[in-house]
């Protein structure tokens, strides 16, 4: 009974749904993603930067050492979009996103890390390595994905 009480617990992290909000949420055109005109500067840059990893293999470890790098692993995705954002100084994994920024989603962006992943959602938009049913390699996704286990974070104010 208590792992039943835990699971419908309101904290515990909603998996990532997409919904289409006008004026807030970044539009797919075809891989690339569109910010909403009036998003913060910040989410423009980080839009901007995830649409530069788009077509990026999927390397482990990749975007750990340099935040310029040949392919990226999920850290390394994130770690990209928030450094060109102004929002992270350097790399960090998924396990340190875990600590990173605010606690809870975010108005603009959020990100889902948990043990050994993390996907980031950047005005509505997911952005990530993984579960696109598309290839391996940083992409933006409109498909849904599960968030078990996962803790929500946020950079302050966005």
């Amino acid at each position: 009974m208590p792992a039943l009480l835990l699971a419908n617990c309101s904290s515990a992290p909603k998996d990532y749904a997409y919904r289409f909000v006008p004026g807030k949420t970044a539009v797919l055109e075809g891989r690339y993603a569109r910010a909403p005109k009036d998003a913060p500067e910040a989410v423009k840059r980080a839009i901007a930067a995830g649409n530069r990893l788009v077509g990026k293999p999927y390397i482990y470890g990749g975007g750990h050492r340099r935040v310029e790098d040949v392919g990226y692993d999920c850290s390394g995705t994130a770690s990209y979009v928030l450094y060109h954002a102004g929002l992270l100084r350097s790399p960090i994994s998924s396990t340190e996103f875990r600590d990173y920024g605010s606690a809870g989603a975010g108005k603009w962006i959020t990100l889902y890390p948990r043990r050994g992943h993390v996907f980031t959602v950047i005005a509505g938009l997911r952005l990530d390595t993984g579960y696109n049913g598309q290839g391996e390699g940083p992409q933006w996704s409109t498909r849904g994905r599960p968030a078990k286990g996962a803790v929500l974070r946020h950079p302050p104010g966005l």
